[in-house]
């Protein structure tokens, strides 16, 4: 073989040992990015595990005054959180020593008071005609059909996941109308009890709440979810929502014609300064994943000039 020959075979040999070199280290490195990315997520799952164990480590302190603790004004329970199985415990289980029709809003809710004095809502499952059982899919505007008391304990889990720490905790719960709320109830939630067929029914006090769709349990046993009620020293404020719908057919929202609503809004307090604004872009990332079209108001702490987080209340639309 001649020179030239071999010359430009070695550098053929070359080339591919060269190419082969960077294809095996970067499949080495894709291959270690891979395993670290899924450690961390491993890492993930297990901080995100919660056992629903009945002990607390603080033998001197209730689950009620633990989870009061942990609200601050960016947070409503930290990012290390091992007491949180002890508290959903409680949640689902402590003794219910008073039963009040739900705060106002348009769907319905009661208001429970557990063992220990803390004020729980309880959003029911709702049974019967009109209502839908869990994979049952709801057609029609974005913001239609009924709350959805599982809707509520995934979005607290999902807040759990996107790190925000927004939402207060949220547990399911089986409860019997008849043994547990009816003989606790207050005379206003009591007057709103019937019975459909075999089935206790109430259908409480709010905007859309009517005696004629009542919210059914399974005979006495309903299936709802469980939210702690956040602590009484931290008052809230209602605001409008700046990207809210006007519920009016034919009538646009500012936001939906004007290309520069969005300018005018970043020069309005309290989004002109502080995360607030932030904190909408998070919370409407948040809602489109839980499918929630309907938050035209948010709940911040009171007299807090910006500075509070956005709340993540009532997140059962869908």
């Amino acid at each position: 073989m001649k020179l030239k020959q071999r010359v430009v075979l070695l550098a053929i040999l070359l080339v591919i040992f060269i190419f082969t070199k960077v294809f095996l280290i970067d499949n080495l490195d894709t291959s270690a990015a891979n395993r670290e990315d899924q450690r961390a997520f491993h890492r993930m799952m297990t901080g995100l595990r919660v056992e629903l164990a009945p002990k607390l480590d603080h033998t001197l302190q209730s689950p009620w005054e633990i989870a009061a603790q942990w609200v601050v004004p960016r947070e409503v329970y930290p990012e290390e959180t091992p007491e949180l199985g002890a508290i959903m415990h409680a949640m689902a289980t402590k003794k219910i020593i008073k039963a009040d029709v739900g705060y106002k809003g348009t769907q319905l809710k009661a208001l429970l008071i557990l063992e220990g004095g803390q004020k729980v809502v309880f959003k029911p499952k709702r049974l019967g005609k009109r209502r839908y059982s869990r994979d049952y899919v709801v057609e029609g505007e974005p913001y239609a059909g009924y709350d959805r008391h599982n809707a509520e304990v995934a979005a607290f889990h999902l807040d759990r996941i996107l790190g925000f720490r927004r939402a207060p905790l949220v547990v399911g719960r089986f409860v019997n109308l008849r043994t547990e709320i009816k003989p606790v109830a207050t005379e206003q939630l009591l007057s709103t009890f019937l019975t459909v067929g075999n089935n206790t029914c109430f259908y409480g006090k709010c905007y859309y709440c009517r005696e004629t769709e009542p919210a059914c349990a399974d005979g006495d046993t309903m299936e709802g979810s469980v939210t702690l009620w956040l602590p009484d020293v931290w008052p809230l404020q209602k605001h409008r929502h700046p990207w809210g719908r006007t519920y009016r057919e034919g009538k646009l929202a500012r936001w939906e014609y004007d290309e520069s609503y969005c300018d005018a809004v970043k020069k309005t307090s309290p989004y002109d300064s502080g995360p607030r604004l932030l904190d909408i872009i998070d919370t409407a990332v948040f809602d489109y994943l839980i499918g929630n079209a309907d938050r035209h108001h948010y709940e911040s702490f009171q007299d807090d000039e910006g500075a509070s987080m956005l709340i993540l209340l009532d997140n059962a639309k869908r």
